[in-house]
């Protein structure tokens, strides 16, 4: 992806960050130090790179669970609107598809319930005297189940429309299941672009993005379909 640079290397993936991420980070950080003054600005850049990381573990999760199937992640990369694992291949077994996909937020829960745990054990973290993590631990486990049914929403490509693949897929043909999964994915991108229009410019942008992954996902698997079938692309 352009305008992208390695960061890391991890277990033999490239993690990447976009530069529209740190204008992010930048803009959020000398926003609210205007706001609220240089304490505020820091916490403020300090959450964000921690949910990214929460973000950066969900991509892993696919990844992890897309090599147990022998499929490659060269690169993870982060945006604003969150990341992207990059898989050579498309799992061969619709269960497969259906793992790899629920994988991701599984680790969201794992998170969250782990900062639950930490909460419930050190529940002076959220008194007065420990400003930072009052402020960051619980937003950080509402965010990270926010996560989770945001992303279960089925609308392809975001994990619940792959998980609405995989079970269309156990009954239909392969081309057929991303056909419905695409259409509904691009009916949820359309409502999130409309919401985006009066309410979230963020929501504007991830119903553009939606939108154009599930044109060129439903694409991808059109080409593969004929190429099998006919051993040529006929245009």
């Amino acid at each position: 992806m352009k305008w992208s640079y390695r960061i890391a290397r991890i277990a033999g993936i490239d993690v990447k960050i976009h530069i529209t991420f740190l204008l992010l980070l930048a803009y959020f950080g000398v926003t609210d130090w205007m706001d609220g003054g240089a304490f505020q600005g820091i916490l403020s850049m300090a959450f964000i790179l921690l949910l990214f990381l929460c973000v950066l573990l969900h991509e892993f999760g696919h990844a992890m669970a897309g090599r147990h199937y022998g499929i490659r992640t060269p690169d993870i990369t982060l945006l604003p609107i969150g990341g992207v694992a990059r898989m050579q291949a498309i799992p061969e077994r619709p269960w497969q598809e259906f793992v790899i996909a629920v994988s991701g937020p599984a680790v969201n829960v794992a998170i969250a319930g782990a900062l639950w745990v930490v909460l419930l054990l050190f529940p002076n973290l959220l008194g007065r005297a420990y400003p930072i993590t009052s402020e960051i631990l619980p937003n950080l486990m509402t965010i990270n189940l926010a996560l989770v049914m945001f992303n279960m929403i089925p609308a392809f490509p975001m994990d619940g429309g792959r998980v609405l693949r995989a079970l269309l897929a156990m009954r239909l043909n392969y081309l057929k299941a991303t056909k419905i999964a695409a259409r509904t994915g691009q009916v949820f991108a359309a409502g999130f672009v409309l919401v985006g229009l009066g309410w979230n410019p963020m929501l504007l942008f991830i119903g553009l993005f939606v939108f154009t992954a599930a044109r060129q996902e439903l694409d991808d698997v059109a080409f593969r379909e004929q190429i099998e079938q006919n051993g040529s692309y006929r245009i």
